[in-house]
């Protein structure tokens, strides 16, 4: 199959590409018609690409490009079941983790919601136990801290919802009073400590994240805490030990029992559900709901479900996903911008922009077509961020004066902790969007010598203190971060990441570039394992074993 940078609507993109370079926001801003016709409102969240290096030609074109790459279609086999992941033969049907009981979605002709709910009742259930002291530890304390277990998409995904909902005073802050969650991903042990500092091994339960049991940081990590376990609760015997303070969620049952978790504690999530799509499966869901109650988790998924709906039903030209993922991509295949900036105004989504990293360079990061051609561009965007105000003080300096450096900027209408002070002109949270507001104006509007001069800066500073503008950004604007808006939030831009490798003609679903690595890291292991034992390196390129033989010496006279 041809690739999409062969079909006409892409040539037309290319050329439109150059007018637009011809153009600047400065006066783009100043066309009403164009603006309205670039914003959205749709599931209580406003999309304003206005500041798009754009023209309502530009969203033609786009929604153009979306059709011939057959979006509609591609849309509909996901939620179909179908075998949209052919590289590793199966669907990716995590919106069926969101679906409400009693409405079918299919798999190979098997209704696969009714599985899903069976694993949310036992969530529901054990996390009740655990959280009202039915369920206690060996020792007969109740259970008031949880470590889970788990790294990549068991992890940031999580963690995101963990401190999201950690201030809402509607659910997470009152939900989860007297209960501490925390997360162990990496493989290093000083994140073992840190995780674990100031813990009582007799009121914690350890939840293992890993969906085959053999990813070999979480397994090592799972080991030190079953050891950490063992050796914080004396007078136990290690089955009782593991029985009441680790439970498992994985597909494989035989593995996890052979760990030593009782089968009635292993949460089971099917091979359909990608790592980094997994928030709503019991990967995410359980820790969570231990944490916040299962009746705040309801509504998270209500909240994906929702959006799930949009994503399905709307038509493209209304389509927020579609459109968000259309801007991006206009931005990275046809303006040239490899990197994009992810700027949540509100602190509690201070991890949405880790979790995004994965969720949109793993899935967008490829170099072939879903038939294994070449493709003839680059796909995917190098994402990075951080809260607002806080990026502004960081790296704001290079995206209004270096490099053009697309930005997403996301506003949140409703504090989770609002301040208003007496004599203060304005409560704290309007001083946090009056910056949301203003920033995206810097960015395309800028500030010419001649406007510097009229400030009365001098002559010798003009240069220094001028914006060229012109920088790109979209704005998001939602009600609040409840968990139903959260649902929303990330079920938004997981759709957004297949949209845009729907259009590039992608697996989207897969990360076979995780799995080299991998390979050379266990030969590696096997390496020092043996060099430990005296034996000599071998089978290492020259710079590899000189590195390798700094790092034998140098350890070993460390300890």
């Amino acid at each position: 199959m041809a690739p999409i940078s062969d079909s006409e609507e892409w040539a037309a993109l290319v050329a439109h590409a150059q007018h637009i370079r011809s153009l600047h926001l400065r006066d783009l801003l100043t066309d009403e018609a164009r603006c309205e016709g670039l914003c959205w409102n749709a599931e209580g969240m406003l999309f304003d690409a206005s500041r798009q290096n754009a023209t309502l030609e530009t969203k033609a074109l786009l929604l153009a490009l979306a059709t011939a790459a057959e979006v509609e279609e591609k849309k509909a086999a996901l939620f179909g079941g179908e075998m949209v992941n052919q590289t590793e033969g199966r669907a990716a049907f995590h919106p069926a983790l969101r679906c409400p009981r009693g409405t079918a979605m299919l798999v190979g002709g098997k209704d696969v919601v009714p599985e899903v709910h069976t694993v949310l009742d036992r969530i529901s259930a054990f996390s009740e136990k655990v959280r009202s002291g039915s369920w206690l530890g060996s020792t007969g304390k109740p259970l008031t801290t949880v470590v889970a277990i788990g790294i990549g998409g068991s992890y940031l995904g999580p963690e995101f919802l963990c401190e999201a909902l950690k201030c809402d005073p509607g659910a997470g802050a009152a939900a989860s009073t007297g209960r501490v969650l925390r997360f162990l991903a990496n493989v290093d042990p000083v994140d073992f400590a840190r995780a674990t500092q100031d813990l009582d091994p007799e009121t914690t339960l350890v939840v293992v994240v890993s969906k085959t049991f053999t990813t070999a940081e979480t397994m090592l990590n799972a080991r030190t805490a079953r050891d950490w376990l063992a050796r914080g609760i004396p007078g136990q015997d290690l089955a009782t030990v593991v029985r009441q303070h680790m439970v498992a969620c994985s597909s494989a049952v035989d593995a996890a029992v052979a760990f030593g978790i009782d089968p009635e504690n292993i949460f089971g999530f099917w091979d359909w559900v990608g790592g980094r799509f997994s928030v709503h499966s019991a990967v995410g869901m359980l820790p969570l709901s231990l944490q916040y109650g299962f009746p705040v988790m309801r509504d998270f998924l209500a909240g994906a479900h929702a959006m799930d709906e949009h994503f399905r039903t709307a038509p493209l030209a209304d389509n927020l996903p579609v459109l968000l993922g259309l801007f991006g991509l206009w931005n990275s295949s046809f303006l040239g911008h490899a990197t994009k900036a992810v700027l949540p105004y509100s602190q509690a989504l201070l991890r949405f922009p880790a979790h995004l990293q994965q969720l949109d360079m793993e899935s967008n990061g490829k170099s072939v077509a879903m038939d294994g051609t070449p493709l003839p561009f680059e796909t995917g965007e190098i994402v990075f961020g951080e809260p607002g105000t806080n990026g502004q003080h960081s790296f704001y300096q290079l995206m209004h004066q270096g490099r053009v450096v697309p930005a997403e900027f996301i506003g949140v209408c409703h504090s989770q902790n609002p301040v208003a002070m007496p004599g203060e002109p304005v409560s704290n949270h309007d001083e946090l969007m009056s910056n949301f507001f203003a920033q995206p104006d810097a960015l395309a509007v800028g500030k010419t010598v001649g406007e510097c001069a009229t400030e009365g800066v001098p002559e010798h500073l003009q240069e220094h203190q001028a914006f060229s503008g012109n920088r790109p950004s979209m704005s998001l604007l939602v009600k609040d971060l409840s968990p139903f808006e959260l649902g929303k939030l990330l079920a938004l831009y997981e759709h957004r990441v297949a949209v845009q490798g729907f259009v590039w003609g992608i697996n989207s679903f897969d990360q076979w570039g995780v799995q080299l690595g991998k390979v050379l890291a266990k030969a590696a292991r096997n390496q020092l394992a043996e060099s430990r034992n005296g034996q000599p390196i071998s089978g290492f390129n020259t710079s590899t074993t000189r590195m390798m033989r700094q790092y034998l010496d140098l350890s070993a006279s460390s300890t």
